[in-house]
C-alpha cells in the first residue's frame, strides 16, 4: 500500500514540477519576444531619429542599406535591409512607446508585421487589441483584416448611434456581425 503512494504522491510531484516548467518556458519566450520587438522599435527609432532626420531623402536610400550590412555581418539575418525598413516604420506608426510597451508584452514582432500596412491608426490599435484579447496568432490576425473586422465594427456602430446608442460597441465580435448580416454593409 505503501508503495502506492509513493507512486501517486511521485506522480503528483512529477505534474506540478512539469507544470512549473512549462510556464516558465512560456514565460522565457514571452520575455524574449517582448525585449526582441522593443529592440526593433528602438532600432527603427534610433535609425529614423538621429540617421535619417525624419526624411525619407536619396540619403535614406544609401544609408539604410550601408547600417544593414554593417549589422547584419555582425548579428545576422534580422538586420537585413527590408527588416530594418520595416523597424523604421514600425517605430514611425507605433510612434508612443507608452502604446508600444504593453503591446510588445502580449504580440510578437510577427504580429506588428501584420499591422504596420494597415493605413488607420485605429484600426491597427483595434486589431492588436483584439489579437491580445482574443488570443489571435498572426494567421488569425491577417484572417481578421482581410475580413475586414474594423471596418465591420464601425459601420454596426455608425448603425447603432443612430437607431440604438446603448447599443454602441456592443456587436464586437466579427461572426456576430456575420450572423447578423452586417458584414456586406460596407459603405466607403
Amino acid at each position: 500500500m505503501s508503495n502506492l503512494i509513493n507512486h501517486t504522491e511521485n506522480s503528483d510531484l512529477l505534474s506540478d514540477i512539469s507544470l512549473l516548467i512549462e510556464q516558465s518556458k512560456r514565460q522565457i519566450a514571452s520575455q524574449a519576444n517582448s525585449t526582441l520587438t522593443l529592440l526593433f522599435w528602438q532600432i527603427g527609432k534610433r535609425i529614423n531619429d538621429e540617421i535619417l532626420l525624419n526624411k525619407r531623402a536619396d540619403y535614406a536610400k544609401q544609408i539604410v542599406p550601408t547600417v544593414s550590412t554593417q549589422l547584419e555581418a555582425k548579428y545576422g539575418r534580422n538586420f537585413e535591409e527590408k527588416n530594418l525598413r520595416r523597424m523604421i516604420q514600425f517605430a514611425t506608426q507605433f510612434a508612443d512607446l507608452s502604446i508600444v510597451v504593453p503591446l510588445a508584452r502580449q504580440l510578437s514582432w510577427s504580429h506588428f508585421l501584420v499591422l504596420i500596412p494597415l493605413k488607420n491608426v485605429e484600426a491597427k490599435l483595434f486589431y492588436a487589441q483584439k489579437a491580445i484579447e482574443e488570443v489571435w496568432g498572426k494567421r488569425e490576425l491577417r484572417n481578421q483584416i482581410s475580413r475586414k473586422a474594423f471596418e465591420r465594427q464601425e459601420i454596426a456602430n455608425k448603425q447603432l448611434s443612430t437607431s440604438q446608442p446603448e447599443l454602441l460597441n456592443v456587436f464586437k465580435d466579427p461572426y456576430l456581425l456575420d450572423f447578423l448580416n452586417l458584414k456586406n454593409l460596407v459603405a466607403w
